[in-house]
């Protein structure tokens, strides 16, 4: 089976894409909200700038390889869409891998679903488009 890697990499452009919107302008301030950051703390921003661009680079690089393992189960599973095959695998690992994340961290009921929400709707809309990028250039 071949992987086109010029769809992965159009996945992962994507999704760092989608990610700025989402966990910016989309949602934000409630993110930072969850995480307990504040926005108005120069100090803090200008320290976690100093370094962000190491988190970028791994963040890429993992949603590379995430796009890449979804290209190769798309691939194998023929008689599904793309879409189909990239829900399944949102449904069945990435949604309740995260819920248990946001269940389990301390923070009460309505920070708890929030969080869950919030990132669990990220990797749903992404995995959806995936879905589409990869299933049309298989």
């Amino acid at each position: 089976m071949e992987i086109n890697y010029w769809a992965v990499l159009v996945c992962g452009v994507l999704a760092m894409g989608l990610g700025a919107l989402w966990y910016g302008p989309l949602f934000g301030k409630k993110w930072m909200e969850i995480v307990g950051a504040n926005a108005s703390d120069m100090v803090a921003r200008a320290e976690m700038q100093k370094n962000v661009w190491k988190l970028y680079v791994t963040n890429f690089v993992l949603v590379l390889f995430q796009a890449w393992v979804l290209a190769y189960y798309i691939g194998g599973w023929t008689d599904a869409s793309g879409v189909t095959n990239a829900l399944w695998i949102w449904a069945g690992f990435i949604m309740p891998t995260i819920a248990a994340g946001a269940m389990w961290n301390n923070d009460n009921a309505k920070v708890s679903w929030s969080r869950f929400l919030i990132q669990s709707g990220y990797q749903l809309v992404i995995f959806v488009i995936f879905g589409l990028v990869l299933g049309a250039w298989r």
